[in-house]
């Protein structure tokens, strides 16, 4: 007889697996069906964690090559890209076991393999060795996203590649081609170029990053050139033709044609939602035209006990997005009142140095005709930042021109991704501008910036 479980997930990506430990702390038997053989998705496994610690290694080998510069003297600096994607893979193995210790420690049953609807309560679940059944009262789809490619264009992940053969090159490229001008591109563009691969970015739109405020994109996109990251924008890519030394890139813009040689291509122009083998027509689940499944605020699709949460649904594709959902729907599940804040979601690019946002943008808010102030304060009149010679970028505060209320909050600068963590807590609770100026920061600190900032709402900042 196959074992019944009062709820099954399916996907144990951070959507996944947060909502499994979640059900079970609720004392629901709960089940989790992951078909990559680790637990923790595209995330732990080839995203988030193996990219932001290629990040951080080729940040480091980058500051080693200019010690002299701030008086430390060393010797020859060598790069062991092997040993490097061995300290990465170290990472990855690290928290995905972790993952595994918790499923345990909370009772929830991993079953490994492809996990598809037999019918509405019941799953089947293959892998190589075996297939089985399992019934299940409810079910939670966290099957994730994964990567898009341009039309007539298909991954080798040896020359053509996605964000996972970016995170697993062997050879150092002389010359790589970044298509699309996003998070994860400008990310992995960053690695490779600091570790000394020319790296050129090609963007269809007038201005990389779609949808960061225009003023943070402009100023990053002067940063990332003064760290020889070349962009082409405006531009189309056309066709990509692999041969003996690498690809060719042909593209097209309003003024010409041209063809780009390199030795490697990466393609990241987004994410499609991953839900081909779950054979969701059998049970009839409804999708929106993106092939995202369609939810209610509640997360449940139009079919009874069956629901989604991450990548599969709508909205940003963020790791911290999809945990959130994984809570709230089990804590809807379990008779609590479980919730989204969607307004209040952050934002981070993991460059050096880091971009982070929440909130609304100026441009989102001069297309709702919301009247807003506008505080700013530069990194170059912050005394940590100086001191530590990370002097570019700043702090920009958006609030509501009657009641201060803070709308959004922007940063490009030195641990972004860790400041923004302080306004999304005062926007959670509603503050002002003035509350966060009437706020103690420390000195020396990076969020003195964001202080300032706040004074510079009603113009009145101290050090600039």
């Amino acid at each position: 007889m196959a074992e019944k479980f009062d709820v099954t997930v399916i996907g144990g990506g951070p959507a996944g697996y947060v909502c499994a430990i979640r059900l079970s702390q609720l004392g629901l038997k709960t089940a989790c069906v992951e078909s990559r053989g680790s637990l923790g998705g595209t995330c732990l496994n080839i995203g988030c964690i193996p990219s932001k610690s290629l990040l951080n290694m080729s940040e480091s080998f980058h500051k080693a090559k200019n010690f002299s510069d701030i008086g430390i003297e060393t010797g020859e600096i060598k790069l062991n890209l092997e040993k490097m994607m061995s300290n990465k893979e170290s990472s990855v193995a690290t928290l995905t076991k972790g993952v595994e210790f918790l499923f345990k420690k909370n009772k929830v049953t991993y079953i490994k393999g492809v996990g598809s609807f037999n019918e509405k309560n019941e799953i089947l679940v293959k892998n190589d060795k075996s297939e089985i059944k399992i019934k299940t009262d409810k079910t939670i789809i966290s099957t994730g996203s994964e990567p898009l490619s341009l039309p007539g264009i298909d991954f080798d992940e040896k020359k053509i590649l996605s964000s996972t053969g970016a995170l697993n090159i062997s050879k150092l490229p002389k010359k790589m081609v970044v298509v699309g001008g996003g998070y994860i591109g400008l990310e992995m563009g960053s690695v490779w170029s600091r570790l000394g691969t020319e790296v050129h970015v090609i963007e269809y739109l007038d201005h990389i990053t779609p949808g960061l405020d225009k003023e943070i994109s402009n100023e990053f996109m002067k940063i990332l050139k003064k760290q020889n990251i070349n962009f082409e924008l405006n531009t189309k890519v056309e066709k990509i033709t692999k041969n003996d030394k690498g690809v060719v890139i042909e593209t097209t813009n309003k003024d010409s044609k041209n063809n780009i040689e390199a030795d490697v291509v990466l393609i990241s122009v987004g994410r499609k939602p991953y839900t081909d083998k779950l054979n969701l027509e059998k049970i009839g689940v409804n999708l929106d035209k993106k092939g995202k499944i369609k939810v209610n605020k509640n997360f449940e699709t139009n079919v009874k006990n069956v629901y989604a949460i991450g990548d599969v649904i709508d909205g940003p594709m963020l790791a911290h997005k999809a945990e959130e959902e994984g809570i709230a729907v089990a804590e809807l599940i379990a008779g609590q009142s479980g919730h989204v804040n969607y307004d209040i979601i952050p934002g981070v690019i993991y460059t050096s140095p880091e971009v982070a946002y929440v909130g609304k943008n100026e441009e989102e808010l001069k297309e709702k005709k919301i009247n807003f102030k506008v505080g700013k304060f530069p990194f170059m009149a912050n005394s940590r930042a100086k001191a530590i010679n990370e002097p570019e970028g700043f702090v920009k505060i958006l609030a509501e021109s009657k009641t201060d209320r803070v709308l959004g909050v922007h940063i490009i600068g030195p641990h972004a991704g860790e400041m923004i963590a302080e306004m999304s807590v005062a926007m959670e609770f509603g503050a002002s501008s003035e509350d966060i100026a009437r706020t103690c920061h420390a000195h020396p600190t990076f969020s003195e910036a964001i202080k300032e900032a706040a004074l510079s709402v009603d113009k009145r900042q101290i050090h600039s």
